[in-house]
C-alpha cells in the first residue's frame, strides 16, 4: 500500500444512493500518483457515479473520499487548477477555431502547457484554425482531450476518451496517453474497449452493481478472478481443437509433447496464453443487472 503523500486518489467506503437506490455500495480504492488506473463496468455499474464524485460534480452519500490531498466535494479553485476532465460529451460552442478554444482555456489556469505544444501532443496539427463545427467525430474528441491538458493538470480524468476513435485514432491517442504518463500525470480512465484498458493501465478495478469485484494488474488478474493462469491450446493428430487449463504450462507442455512423440504426431498450433482483462471481465460480469436499473438512474 502506498503512503498518503505518494497518493493521488483515496476513496473509502464510498456509498451514493438515489432515493431507494445504492448506485455505489461502499467501495474502496487508491490511485498512485503517476499511475493510470482504469475502473472498468458495464452501464450501471456505479462507475461514472463514482467518477463523478471524485471530479466534484455529485455529491456523495456517504465515506470518504481524497483527490490530490483535498475533499473534490469543495472544489477550491487551486484543486479545479491541478485536475483536466474529459467528459463523455461536451458542448464547445461550435463557431470558435480549435487554437481560440485552447487559449480561453489556456487563459484560465496559472501555469498552462503552450497551445502549440498540446496542439502536437493530442494529434491536431493542421487543424488549429479550424472552426469547431468543421471536425470530425474524433477530431472533436481529441479537442476534448487537449481542452484537459492546456492547463498541465496533475490528474487528468478521461471518461471513455477514444469513443468515435478509428482504429488508428485511437493507437493515436494510446499514445498521447502513455506520454502522459511519461510526464509523470496520473491518469483515471473508463473505458468500454478493455483492450484500451489491458494496453494502457497500470492496474484496472472492474466494478458491478455498485461494487468492485476485483482490483489489480491486467496481467494478474486471471488467478485473482478464479481462472486458470495458462491455456494451451493445440490439434490433435485428428484435426480437433484440444484447450487445457492450467496452474503449470511447463509440466503440461512436458507431458503432452512426451505423449504426441511417442505417437509420431504432431501437436499443430500449439499455443500457450494467458487469459485477457476482457476474458475476466467477461467472466465477473456476466448475468448483469436488469435495465430497469438504468433506466432509473442512467448510466450510474
Amino acid at each position: 500500500m502506498a503512503s498518503v503523500s505518494e497518493l493521488a486518489i483515496e476513496v473509502h467506503a464510498l456509498r451514493k444512493s438515489y432515493g431507494d437506490f445504492e448506485a455505489v455500495r461502499g467501495i474502496d480504492f487508491h490511485v498512485a500518483r503517476g499511475e493510470v488506473f482504469g475502473l472498468l463496468g458495464p452501464n450501471g455499474a456505479g462507475k461514472t457515479t463514482t467518477v463523478e464524485i471524485l471530479e466534484g460534480y455529485r455529491e456523495r452519500s456517504d465515506g470518504a473520499v481524497s483527490v490530490l490531498g483535498e475533499d473534490p466535494g469543495e472544489r477550491s479553485r487551486r484543486w479545479r487548477a491541478r485536475v483536466g476532465i474529459v467528459l463523455q460529451t461536451t458542448g464547445l460552442y461550435r463557431h470558435i477555431r480549435v487554437r481560440e478554444a485552447l487559449a480561453h482555456f489556456a487563459a484560465m489556469y496559472p501555469h498552462p502547457r503552450a497551445v502549440d505544444e498540446v496542439v502536437a501532443l493530442t494529434g491536431l496539427g493542421g487543424k488549429e484554425d479550424a472552426l469547431v463545427r468543421t471536425l470530425s467525430g474524433g477530431q472533436l474528441r481529441r479537442l476534448d482531450l487537449a481542452l484537459a491538458l492546456v492547463g498541465d493538470p496533475e490528474l487528468i480524468f478521461l471518461d471513455e476518451p477514444t469513443t468515435g476513435f478509428d482504429p488508428a485514432a485511437r493507437r493515436n491517442a494510446w499514445e498521447t496517453i502513455r506520454s502522459l504518463r511519461d510526464l509523470g500525470k496520473t491518469v483515471l480512465l473508463t473505458t468500454h474497449y478493455l483492450d484500451e484498458a489491458q494496453a494502457l493501465a497500470d492496474r484496472v478495478a472492474i466494478i458491478k452493481d455498485g461494487r468492485i469485484l476485483i482490483e489489480g494488474a491486467p496481467r494478474d488478474l486471471g488467478a485473482s478472478a478464479g481462472t486458470a493462469p495458462y491455456l494451451v491450446a493445440y490439434r490433435n493428430g485428428d484435426g480437433h481443437l484440444v484447450r487445457r487449463e492450467t496452474d503449470d504450462p511447463t509440466t503440461l507442455l512436458h507431458e503432452l509433447t512426451g505423449d504426441a512423440l511417442a505417437r509420431g504426431e504432431r501437436l499443430d498450433g500449439l499455443t500457450v496464453t494467458r487469459p485477457t482483462l476482457e476474458d475476466v471481465y467477461l467472466e465477473l460480469t456476466a448475468g448483469d443487472r436488469e435495465a430497469e436499473d438504468d433506466a432509473r438512474v442512467g448510466d450510474a
